[in-house]
């Protein structure tokens, strides 16, 4: 592997992974995996270890700067949290049971579809429209929520930072920073879980795009992070908007190149 080329297709998908999480909680999965497997050739289940770790990093430090600005659900990113696990396996196993359900193109369709959305219909709700929503119904649509993508995530084998920006900006109500706070916050579990998973099965990957794409990542997403929690609910709109859809057309288009 050429040491150059390896630093600069890492640098490029961490800045892609980085900015997504920070911005908009989309999984580094969307991104690294693509790139480092038309690029530096790496087998597919190496690639997803080392973006699903370098996930686990980034989702954390986006978590914490979203908390130190209070736009985390901790209690209702728990409960969405545990259902999300469950029925991940559940969806995976009736997806085993079924032939051909395995849509690749989700996450890249959904990331593109959200990206629009945020320029075309931002997302304009206040804290005081989520908070008066009562506990109990809150704690329900949590649940539900999370068994819906879980289910989803595991039946079609897609990433789940989208579907739960989408059903918690669009289902749930909940304004865009705190969306996308509880929507990391979430993610730097699942991922460390999947990490782990992969790692254990497959043993460590090579470490010089492991360490190169984990640090480019959690460069770039705690910028995007700090920058989003500064930001005018307006503008982070407009800016999530934009790094979802230039995401999404570029990783449809190394996709063609696979």
């Amino acid at each position: 592997m050429n040491t150059a080329i390896c630093i600069l297709v890492c640098f490029a998908a961490g800045i892609g992974a980085g900015l997504g999480t920070g911005f908009a909680g989309m999984s580094a999965a969307a991104v690294i995996s693509p790139m480092l497997i038309t690029f530096l050739g790496m087998p597919a289940y190496e690639a997803v270890g080392i973006a699903l770790a370098s996930d686990v990093l980034a989702s954390a430090v986006s978590a914490y700067t979203y908390g130190k600005n209070k736009n985390l659900d901790i209690k209702n990113g728990i409960v969405m949290l545990i259902s999300v696990l469950a029925f991940t396996f559940v969806g995976s196993f009736v997806a085993s049971k079924v032939p051909n359900t395995t849509m690749g193109g989700f996450s890249t369709v959904m990331t593109l579809f959200l990206g629009i959305k945020f320029i075309v219909r931002p997302v304009m709700t206040t804290k005081e429209s989520m908070q008066a929503v009562s506990e109990k119904k809150r704690f329900m649509q949590s649940v539900i929520s999370g068994v819906l993508v879980g289910f989803i995530c595991g039946f079609i084998g897609a990433g789940g930072g989208m579907m739960m920006l989408l059903i918690l900006t669009s289902v749930l109500g909940y304004e865009l920073k705190t969306a996308v706070g509880t929507s990391v916050f979430m993610m730097t579990f699942s991922a460390f879980t999947g990490a782990a998973s992969h790692f254990l099965i497959s043993g460590m990957p090579d470490m010089l795009p492991f360490v190169l794409c984990v640090v480019f990542t959690l460069l770039w997403a705690r910028v995007a992070a700090r920058f989003a929690n500064k930001a005018s609910p307006a503008t982070l709109n407009r800016a999530t908007g934009v790094v979802l859809t230039v995401l999404g057309a570029a990783i449809l288009l190394v996709k063609l190149i696979q």
